[in-house]
């Protein structure tokens, strides 16, 4: 059982951040330079739009954890901060002009996308790991997912422009292997802490926004022709219009009351921007897109409605964000439809042919591969001296943060019980 000694944090965090970081300066210093040929300087909105994703949407939307909003917006902005970094360097390695990384306003979007990757894994974990568990994942999940999307686009010359498959079902799938390994049997029933407030969801409800409002953006980024890029645009706007309309209405449709949950909104009505991402480019159609939206929210609802429970209690498998019906099962949804579309219609990106086959094969590489980096970083994560918290003090910031003094019980009840009876006012 780990102790209070362990979760420490003043040398063995402090020591491992600056180590890191010296050595990531360093290698910029030997390998990166100004790509001063670049003309992308028009990408800098949509640069904007994916690094207030990251930081803000993530951030947020994580923060439904009644005593763990510190860590959820404060390790996001962590592990997005030294990401960016050490995914520049990963991707860059496969890239190098005359021994050299050429960075530009492409290359710091494709950093945050490698980003995205630990974050969607984080949310898998959260609230069960420590600081340095985290910068550990980072560095092992970015490298892996580089060399993931080089064999995705470079070798076997699939498409996935919003990466449905390469990040989303990626980041899904590494981080519910690292869960698996790091089993705990103590918080096989609920912990009290795993549950939300009045206050947490309108806050995880904003980084649902963020993310819904620039998902168009995400999607589009790297896409290089304007025509391609506006169809990316204007399909990931009407499949999240569609997707959230179905997940209104099946949420209320499971209830037995014929209430909205709030969990569903938070995340299901995301995933009809992580499935369309892979096709996102290509000429489906807006009806199409809307068709792929409507499944997305369907499959996630019932996800979050079935399998979750069903994941915990049989697989060990403890998602606390439910990444797997955000990012995991949409992303799969998003991969198939790409083998679906290459299928049905001849499409052409930069000279080459798509094919079904192909976009089967990055289908099942990414999953795979996601699959055993996440089990081999979980067996790395579960050494002991890592500062993971015991059972007891899980999903609690007060562990690694310095906590204000809370709230006098009987002023808590009278606040909830306010903005309680408010809400029942308006339903």
């Amino acid at each position: 059982m780990p102790s209070a000694l362990d979760t420490n944090m003043r040398f063995k965090f402090s020591i491992l951040a600056l180590l890191l970081e010296v050595i990531i300066i360093i290698l910029f210093g030997k390998f990166v330079e100004y790509d001063t040929s670049d003309a992308s300087q028009t990408l800098y909105p949509i640069f904007q739009d994916v690094h207030v994703m990251i930081f803000v949407g993530f951030g947020f939307l994580m923060t439904f954890l009644k005593k763990y909003g510190f860590s959820s917006v404060g390790i996001n902005m962590l592990i997005a901060a030294f990401g960016l970094q050490w995914g520049t360097l990963m991707q860059g390695f496969w890239h190098m002009k005359r021994g050299k990384i050429q960075v530009n306003i492409k290359s710091m979007i494709n950093a945050d996308f490698s980003t995205a990757t630990a974050l969607i894994s984080f949310g898998a974990v959260l609230g069960k790991t420590s600081p340095v568990q985290m910068l550990i994942l980072t560095i092992l999940e970015i490298t892996i997912f580089a060399c993931n999307e080089h064999l995705v686009t470079e070798i076997l010359k699939a498409t996935d422009a919003g990466a449905s498959m390469t990040i989303h079902a990626f980041g899904a799938y590494f981080g519910l292997a690292v869960t698996l390994v790091l089993y705990r049997p103590g918080l096989k029933n609920k912990h009290e802490n795993e549950e939300s407030t009045y206050h947490s969801d309108i806050f995880a409800m904003i980084g649902t926004l963020f993310l819904w409002l620039f998902w168009p953006s995400f999607n589009s980024a790297i896409v290089p022709e304007p025509i391609f890029q506006t169809k990316a645009i204007v399909n990931t706007y009407y499949s999240l219009a569609a997707c959230t309309v179905v997940t209104f209405a099946l949420s209320s449709l499971v209830d037995q009351r014929g209430k909205f949950s709030m969990v569903l909104i938070q995340n299901a009505t995301l995933a009809g921007g992580v499935a369309v991402g892979t096709c996102a480019d290509l000429s489906i159609h807006p009806f199409a897109a809307m068709c792929i939206g409507s499944i997305a929210g369907i499959i996630s609802v019932l996800g979050f409605h079935f399998l979750t429970p069903l994941l915990a209690s049989n697989l060990n498998i403890q998602d606390t964000c439910g990444v797997h019906n955000l990012h995991g099962l949409p992303g799969i949804l998003g991969g198939i439809t790409g083998i679906v579309v290459t299928a049905i219609k001849q499409e052409v990106r930069k000279g080459v042919h798509l094919s079904p086959g192909m976009q089967a094969a990055a289908l099942g590489s990414t999953i795979g591969i996601a699959l055993a980096g996440g089990t081999l970083t979980g067996v790395i994560l579960k050494l002991p001296f890592l500062g993971q918290a015991p059972d007891q003090n899980c999903f609690d910031d007060s562990v690694y943060w310095e906590v204000p003094e809370e709230e006098k019980p009987h002023e808590i009840h009278t606040n909830n019980y306010d903005e309680h009876s408010r809400f029942e006012a308006t339903m």
